[in-house]
């Protein structure tokens, strides 16, 4: 029998959700309430792209091609997703942001720490980030099991070899814990992939997808720092869009962008 008293309420714990915005400034200022809930949403896009994460590396390592492909597709459509988010932030104009901006003291998007996971995940990797948390709390312990953690690039190179493609055991062997600088010899393995291994082929396409959707949200968020806040520093101390425009143009599956012009 059907529990009856489940609600829609109780199950999406909407009492307790729908209380964790509290606005900080006085009256409140009406475009403060639209500033937390953006980020809570992408917070919630966040843990729900690392639990995706974790079934497409799972996919992976049991060679699971079609698997794989579905939770790539549902990652991409998150991202999407995160990318139009941008659009309903700027609604607010900078005058209706800096009615409230000093309430925020030290706190910045920069410490989202399931934002640090993401990128660890997805290989870029930069310890400097870890002193923006305190050294006994569970976001640092999560950040170093990311660390530690094959990235997503290293699942695929796993998944390459268990499909019968001859990745070198100096990559597949490689210091996880270190960014991935590329390979001549797996490159001239994509090459030849790409025209044998439509699957495996369609993997890396996807790949490619993701990392340019990455870059396309953070286009966005930097385009959207300097409409609000121009050339002023961030919240927390942060350089603001001076440090974001930095973060572009990044790639992080290097070899597939290195490809382009030989297939």
């Amino acid at each position: 029998m059907p529990d009856k008293s489940l609600t829609y309420s109780r199950y999406l714990c909407l009492d307790a959700l729908l209380s964790q915005q509290q606005p900080r400034s006085d009256g409140p200022e009406h475009d403060e309430t639209l500033f937390i809930i953006i980020h809570q949403v992408y917070e919630l896009w966040f843990k729900q792209i690392l639990h995706e994460l974790d079934a497409l590396t799972a996919a992976l390592d049991r060679g699971r091609t079609v698997a794989a492909l579905a939770t790539l597709k549902r990652i991409l459509t998150i991202l999407k997703t995160l990318v139009a988010q941008v659009d309903v932030l700027e609604t607010m104009t900078p005058l209706s942001f800096n009615a409230f901006r000093a309430r925020l003291d030290a706190s910045s998007g920069f410490q989202s720490a399931q934002f640090r996971q993401l990128e660890f995940r997805l290989g870029h990797k930069r310890r400097s980030v870890m002193v923006h948390y305190a050294p006994d709390s569970a976001e640092h312990a999560a950040l170093e099991r990311a660390w530690a953690a094959p990235a997503l690039y290293d699942h695929v190179l796993r998944y390459l070899a268990g499909q019968g493609h001859a990745v070198p055991a100096e990559v597949l062997g490689r210091d996880v814990t270190q960014r991935y600088a590329g390979s001549a010899a797996v490159q001239a393995l994509l090459v030849g992939l790409y025209q044998s291994d439509d699957f495996a082929a369609q993997i890396c396409e996807r790949l490619v997808d993701l990392d340019e959707g990455l870059q396309e949200w953070r286009y966005r968020h930097v385009k959207m720092v300097e409409r609000t806040i121009g050339s002023k520093r961030g919240t927390g101390g942060s350089d603001g869009a001076a440090y974001l425009r930095g973060t572009l143009f990044e790639p992080l599956f290097v070899d597939l962008w290195a490809i382009r012009a030989q297939l």
